[in-house]
């Protein structure tokens, strides 16, 4: 298992166009992607799961993947976060 955490700090937090994006992003791995928030834990392959976390500014959010790729899939998911400013 690989885990990393996130401070988000776009403004509106993590809302739908973001949310869609991460989800594009984590269909593209085999592994299971969980995000959480708040001791609360979602698919990151849904974008139902993703927004019904209803993740706000400056929260700490974690991101796990298990399986083959789960580095693969954390590095991308990564960028993704860091290019469009989500979080750091």
């Amino acid at each position: 298992m690989v885990e990393k955490d996130y401070r988000v700090i776009d403004f509106a937090g993590i809302h739908a166009r973001p949310a869609s994006l991460l989800v594009q992003v984590a269909n593209q791995y085999n592994c299971d992607l969980d995000i959480m928030f708040n001791n609360r834990k979602a698919n990151l392959k849904s974008i139902i799961g993703v927004m019904s976390l209803s993740i706000p500014l400056n929260s700490v959010i974690k991101i796990s993947a298990t399986g083959s790729d789960e580095k693969e899939a954390i590095n991308a998911l990564s960028d993704v976060i860091l290019q469009q400013e989500l979080g750091v």
